[in-house]
């Protein structure tokens, strides 16, 4: 079943205020990382997801962490990650209910009209890296090793909605 999430639903950048998920959804694709920062799941892939993030930095893509927090909670969990990808806070997980997301973390690539073209939930390699590739093929791109060297193993993580 695809999911199509409502172009209405607002992001919220760190620091600014929030627009519409069409708005981001303009130009570029959007390929996110949705993380819960209230647990040990979410943290112990924030190194993982950093480096497959920054792979498409490049492509024809917007790159993000989606943190259900505050902006305080966002960059206190993320750190230095907060500064180096757009980071969108997302405390009432509007985002997380309109991508059709049940597990955290998440690896989430929507397509210009809000299509959920791919994702993986919980932290299952073999299911990140099917995303990432499908989403290096359609930007002609190329995709990066997943799992990597001092990858956490498989876990389901947590619920999305709390």
């Amino acid at each position: 079943m695809t999911t199509r999430a409502p172009l209405d639903v607002p992001l919220k950048p760190l620091d600014h205020d929030p627009r519409a998920l069409g708005e981001w959804l303009t130009t570029f694709h959007l390929v996110g990382v949705v993380l819960d920062p209230f647990t040990n799941e979410s943290a112990w892939i924030i190194e993982t997801a950093g480096r497959i993030l920054e792979h498409f930095r490049g492509a024809d893509c917007r790159i993000a962490w989606i943190v259900t927090g505050t902006d305080e909670e966002a960059r206190q969990f993320l750190g230095p990650w907060a500064d180096s990808i757009l980071t969108f806070s997302d405390p009432d997980r509007a985002f997380v209910r309109a991508a059709g997301i049940e597990h955290l973390p998440a690896f989430v690539h929507l397509g210009q009209d809000g299509t959920v073209v791919g994702r993986a939930e919980g932290w299952d390699a073999a299911a990140w890296r099917d995303v990432a590739v499908a989403l290096a093929k359609r930007m002609s791109w190329t995709h990066p090793l997943i799992p990597a060297a001092g990858d956490p193993v498989s876990y389901a993580g947590t619920a999305a909605t709390g």
